[in-house]
């Protein structure tokens, strides 16, 4: 189902999601209330967990920090009120580091690049008020994505690399001015 023969609420929504691998704040303000939750962002940088169209560009940021190649393909999408939900599979290519927080949102876990490429299969929720979204969540196939990209199981030699990626973050994070 290509995104453009969508309409309403489900062409925002996937609209939305295209905007991740390359919207702007600005663009992200169009499909984002001031005051949309991203319940997602728990596993985060600081930066996402807030509300609107910042907190999901931060999201962007982060996703794009770590992976290239960035699409997300929708299947199908179905409305039901006020909720749309979205089957999509999301693909890109691990270019980057990609850095998983605490509910603290201190580095927790960091799985260096390996270069490879995922696909995944994904289901996202999304709450609309007044035409743009105000709420978002997902289903997401992390075993399958960690097991395509080389995470698990880990090999010796990329837990070590895993235990240095995470070192070296927390010391970038430690010498940040502090929040």
């Amino acid at each position: 189902m290509a995104a453009t023969t969508l309409t309403g609420d489900k062409a925002t929504c996937a609209r939305s999601l295209a905007l991740m691998a390359t919207g702007t704040v600005e663009e992200m303000a169009e499909v984002y209330r001031a005051d949309a939750t991203n319940r997602e962002a728990k596993d985060e940088p600081e930066a996402t967990r807030g509300t609107g169209p910042e907190a999901t560009h931060a999201t962007a940021l982060w996703l794009r920090e770590a992976y290239s190649d960035l699409h997300w393909e929708v299947h199908d999408a179905v409305q039901e009120g006020e909720l749309v939900v979205l089957h999509t599979t999301m693909s890109g290519r691990q270019t980057g580091p990609f850095t998983v927080y605490d509910e603290d949102a201190a580095v927790k876990v960091v799985f260096p690049p390996r270069g490879r490429s995922f696909a995944v299969t994904q289901t996202h929720w999304f709450r609309m008020r007044e035409g743009l979204i105000a709420e978002h969540w997902a289903n997401r196939d992390d075993q399958g994505q960690g097991e395509q990209l080389g995470w698990t199981p880990p090999s010796p030699v990329y837990l070590v690399q895993m235990l240095l990626a995470r070192r070296r973050a927390r010391a970038t994070e430690a010498a940040a001015p502090h929040r």
